[in-house]
């Protein structure tokens, strides 16, 4: 799902940015629920607000909830058929080959420097590594960066006044 918001929110309308779509899909993230279903929700309020919101939401779930209902329904006399089986196994692959574009675009606009890598690389290491809440990482990293960007802005600031006095 998150791969087709993306095309069709940026790429085909060109409602909101890749930027804002990643900061949706950061925050939906660490939120409860369905990670597609917070995202669309997030898009709609920034569109419509509330109604938007209750639209987007809307919009993402029932088309899911409509065809897990069929293939549930259908799934039980064909859960053994071979081809079937095959099928899903396809989809499988299909949405991993999803999920990675995903990652390499999302990779391109977000990782813009060496301290994006590494606040990156140690991110993965806690989140594969440890028992730490998602959320708290979420968290720590929105930290890390505004104390970053505000020491960068400072020392640039202390260059800048540097630069004035010489002059």
């Amino acid at each position: 799902m998150l791969p087709i918001l993306r095309r069709e929110i940026v790429e085909k309308e060109k409602w909101l940015s890749e930027e804002d779509v990643m900061d949706f899909y950061a925050i939906g993230q660490s939120m409860p629920g369905i990670i597609a279903v917070n995202v669309g929700g997030f898009i709609g309020y920034q569109r419509k607000k509330e109604a938007g919101a209750v639209a987007a939401a809307l919009g993402v779930v029932s088309p899911c909830l409509i065809i897990i209902t069929i293939i549930a329904a259908c799934l039980s006399n064909f859960q053994d058929n071979v081809y079937v089986r095959h099928a899903l196994s396809a989809v499988s692959v299909c949405v991993c080959a999803l999920i990675l574009d995903s990652i390499i675009s999302m990779w391109k606009k977000g990782v813009k420097d060496i301290f994006g890598f590494v606040l990156f690389a140690i991110m993965l290491v806690a989140m594969t590594f440890t028992e730490i809440s998602p959320v708290l990482l979420v968290v720590l990293s929105a930290v890390g960066g505004i104390i970053y960007k505000s020491l960068q802005g400072l020392f640039a600031k202390n260059d800048k006044e540097k630069g004035g006095k010489q002059k």
